[in-house]
């Protein structure tokens, strides 16, 4: 994982989504499919944030409305407009079983900034999770962002120190709903291929996280927009980041030692 990706992170999201929903649609069996869907999170001034999702979306337009009387002479009051927060909206992956009414079998998440930091946005987030395990659906959960709050329905501090890596994903099975699989991804190694649960009577489908992120990258044509010369945020600890700058400086992305501290800071190379 390129740990400067997170800049581009909406745009990195809904690829990861598309391509990972590609990739699995040809590994499940022929009743099952899978399917992109969208969650939308309104801020309302009387209520915490609702989760909707909408059929049809009705945005402002650019005509002005008169004002005055009506068409019955009604003089009609000037209302003060307030505009409101534009609605968050995070896309996710549904596997269907068509051949029962559409029942949801698997959610995979890809987690967003959203998910991670405090706030209504997180609440609902963990609300649906809990409403997905009480509806006994499985649930995948991919996260690729050093940022914000572990999610992890575990300890994160009685995890062996092997698995507490940047990143981590994590699998939640109907069928063992007593335990969970976490699938550990550090910052200096590929990330791994890892277990999608379908039906009892189905075999898992392999995801291959790697290639949806390389594919990413690639059709993304991040070459450009990343600036290597800054230090990512949230900060590398002092060993990920002397790692990490050798890393740079071999391939030619950073400026190589002894180069001025202004210039680096420019994001100039000598």
């Amino acid at each position: 994982m390129d740990p400067y990706l997170e800049r581009h992170w909406g745009d990195v999201h809904h690829r990861l989504i598309t391509y990972a929903s590609d990739h699995l649609q040809p590994l499940l069996p022929k009743d099952l499919r899978a399917r992109v869907e969208e969650r939308v999170y309104v801020e309302n001034p009387e209520q915490r944030a609702r989760e909707i999702i909408p059929d049809v979306r009705i945005r402002k337009g650019k005509g002005k409305r008169r004002s005055g009387a009506t068409a019955g002479g009604i003089a009609v009051a000037e209302p003060l407009i307030i505009q409101l927060d534009e609605p968050v909206t995070e896309g996710y992956i549904q596997i269907v079983d068509v051949s029962s009414g559409h029942r949801v079998v698997t959610v995979i998440e890809f987690l967003s900034p959203t998910n991670k930091l405090p706030g209504d946005n997180q609440e609902k987030y963990l609300q649906k999770r809990r409403e997905l395990r009480d509806a006994g659906v499985n649930l995948v959960e991919i996260d690729l962002l050093r940022c914000g709050k572990r999610l992890l329905q575990a300890s994160w501090h009685k995890l062996p120190s092997a698995y507490r890596t940047a990143y981590n994903a994590w699998v939640w099975r109907a069928a063992r709903p007593r335990s969970i699989e976490i699938y550990r991804m550090p910052l200096r190694e590929r990330l791994p291929a890892i277990h999608i649960p379908l039906r009892q009577r189905d075999a898992d489908a392999p995801l291959d996280v790697q290639a949806l992120v390389d594919q990413c990258y690639l059709n993304g044509d991040y070459e450009d927009d990343l600036n290597y010369q800054a230090e990512p945020d949230p900060l590398f600890a002092p060993a990920e980041a002397r790692w990490a700058d050798a890393l740079l400086r071999r391939a030619g992305r950073r400026a190589r030692a002894g180069t001025r501290r202004s210039d680096r800071h420019n994001g100039r190379t000598k």
